[in-house]
């Protein structure tokens, strides 16, 4: 009974077959984390083509606002910005928000790691993005928003404009 060559009563099944039928946890997590999370990441940083034409830097925005009279629409990005990719995506490819800046501003794209946009981004105390800035053709601020917006709240703020760049009055509540 105590032959090591016999097999005893009490051995129990390989360790590779123990396992099987049972839930492995890790395993399932992992395999539906992994496809999760690409999915989120491709969300968070796809962003659709726009027709809007966006001035190529500052400078250019200005003289283009000074030649058509309208006032220039800043906005302050990143690469790296999340709200600023979903802004791009779910506001500025809207038709209804392409037609309104096409109608009334000049555009301006500016990214916050461009070493050109520098001088920009200090002049207009940039700290946060997305920002979103409304000025004249000269450069002086008629409103300033930090943080993302929807569409809705994009266009009303863009409503509050008159097209040569003064605000329209908002209405006082009775």
């Amino acid at each position: 009974m105590n032959d090591p060559a016999s097999p005893s009563s009490s051995s129990t099944a390989p360790a590779s077959q123990s396992h099987r039928g049972k839930f492995n946890f890790w395993r399932w997590f992992w395999l539906g984390t992994i496809p999760v999370s690409l999915v989120w990441v491709w969300f968070d940083f796809y962003v659709p083509s726009t027709h809007i034409t966006w001035a190529k830097d500052f400078a250019a925005a200005q003289q283009q606002a000074a030649q058509s009279g309208k006032p220039m629409i800043m906005f302050f990005t990143g690469k790296w910005c999340v709200p600023c990719q979903i802004m791009k995506r779910n506001v500025w490819a809207d038709e209804d928000v392409e037609a309104a800046v096409k109608a009334g501003f000049t555009p301006v794209m500016i990214e916050l790691d461009d070493p050109n946009a520098a001088e920009t981004v200090s002049r207009y105390h940039v700290v946060a993005t997305p920002t979103t800035i409304i000025a004249d053709p000269q450069g002086n601020i008629l409103e300033r928003a930090e943080g993302g917006m929807g569409k809705t709240v994009f266009l009303g703020w863009l409503g509050k404009m008159k097209p040569d760049g003064s605000k329209v009055p908002i209405p006082l509540a009775e």
